[in-house]
């Protein structure tokens, strides 16, 4: 009987997250608050759905309670943001308060399929992330100074970074987090907020060449101390959301086309420093050379997205245990594999939603700081996506990131709740920008 309930619950839920994923686009056609307002509803019931079968699932398999009390707090604190961001703040963009929501409730489902000890260890860093996300848009509104924090910003950065480099802990060849009062933390997921707001501060007033030539230099000493660290994947990241905003604060295709001939340079040098580059760059190519060595992680996600099929295996189908940091690198696989490839597909819709309303509240800000800081976390969002998906399918060489909200890790939800709730500090000053006008 269990079996299938898990089998018909995959169409149930997969259902829910087609129509969820549609209603994020949807709500782009409308600009009667009333109209948006149902398909936030419609939305909220449907997260919950997908978030309560997916649990009555592996409670009916597991036999545990424990899992029945997971859900039961996690739906509390789901419920909970959802009314809090809207009892404290008139204005809120709620299909950004929505996914977040959604995304994590994805993570929690397929993290207490993997291991309920690392489920429950992310949830509670996700509550202290949430705490701390409901107050920073009303920080965001009261702290006009942000502005003029320029060499603030990059001395706190560098620091953060070096001091990794200098006494960071080698995980996987790369330096990436150092411990500190018994946590592990990796400062790189925070300096690429605080690199956001310091390339926002040095191009919205001005972007003369002196000022392009100081911001860049700041720009390459995080990426180098990033590749000296050997974290590949997040001087990447840096290096992407910089040339982004170059291009957006100036609008010269000059500088994409500098910054693309440095980076194919730079790439190529990566690969000819770094032996784990090389064996990355070479499991990526053919990983079936060497299937049981370094071709074992990218064939077994590869095994895990194929099998899934459409509709999954269900949860507890699959075998995503079978893959290397499952719950980190590859959790997407893990996710096609057992929620199958159409739940996957409307997922990284939501995440790309998500992308679109970051630039649609740039576009709407009228503060030239504002618009860029809006246009740098979005690009940093949506190319940390990009890297995770297209690492675990093959489509491009394994980077090491994690996908924001899913992936386990206490530094990667933590940053990314920082910057959704950022990103509603942003809506609201609009808002505000435009009240003023009327």
């Amino acid at each position: 009987m269990e079996y299938l309930i898990r089998d018909f619950s995959q169409y149930i839920i997969t259902f829910c997250m087609a129509i969820y994923t549609y209603e994020c686009f949807a709500v782009f056609r409308y600009s009667d608050m009333e109209d948006r307002n149902g398909i936030y509803m419609r939305q909220t019931v449907l997260l919950f759905v997908i978030h309560t079968i997916g649990f009555l699932v592996l409670y009916l398999q597991k036999n545990d309670l424990r899992y029945l009390f997971l859900y039961a707090v996690q739906l509390i604190v789901l419920f909970s943001v959802m009314v809090l961001f809207r009892a404290f703040y008139a204005h809120i963009n709620r299909l950004t308060v929505n996914n977040m929501c959604l995304l994590l409730s994805i993570g929690f489902l397929i993290l207490t399929r993997i291991s309920i000890q690392k489920s429950i260890s992310q949830f509670c860093i996700v509550v202290a992330s949430l705490l701390i996300g409901l107050m920073i848009p009303y920080l965001m509104r009261k702290a006009p100074f942000l502005k003029r924090l320029s060499w603030v910003y990059a001395g706190v950065g560098i620091a953060a970074l070096g001091l990794v480099l200098l006494v960071g802990a080698v995980t996987n060849g790369s330096k990436i987090s150092y411990r500190f009062l018994g946590f592990s933390f990796q400062p790189s997921e925070f300096v690429k907020i605080i690199f956001v707001f310091f390339v926002a501060s040095m191009l919205y007033r001005s972007t003369h060449f002196l000022q392009i030539l100081l911001s860049a230099l700041v720009a390459g000493a995080h990426v180098l101390i990033l590749v000296l660290s050997r974290d590949l994947g997040s001087a990447l990241i840096f290096f992407v959301v910089y040339i982004c905003m170059l291009f957006v604060a100036t609008g010269k295709w000059i500088y994409v086309g500098l910054g693309t001939g440095f980076g194919v340079v730079a790439a190529w040098s990566a690969y000819r420093l770094f032996s784990h580059v090389q064996v990355r760059v070479q499991a990526w190519q053919n990983p079936w050379d060497d299937i049981t060595g370094t071709g074992y992680q990218i064939a077994q996600s590869l095994f895990a997205v194929g099998t899934g099929g459409w509709f999954g295996l269900g949860l507890l189908g699959g075998t995503p245990t079978s893959i290397p940091y499952a719950e980190t690198d590859f959790v997407f696989a893990a996710i096609s594999e057992e929620f199958g490839a159409i739940f996957a597909i409307c997922l990284l819709l939501v995440c790309i939603s998500c992308f679109m309303m970051f630039m649609n509240i740039a576009l709407r800000s009228k503060d030239n700081f504002y618009r860029l800081l809006a246009v740098g976390l979005g690009i940093t969002y949506i190319f940390q996506v990009f890297l995770t998906v297209g690492g675990g399918t093959k489509f491009i060489p394994l980077t090491g990131v994690t996908l924001p909200f899913i992936s386990y890790g206490g530094s990667s939800v933590l940053s990314t709740v920082i910057m959704f709730s950022m990103i509603q500090g942003l809506y609201m000053i609009g808002s505000d920008e435009e009240n003023e006008m009327q």
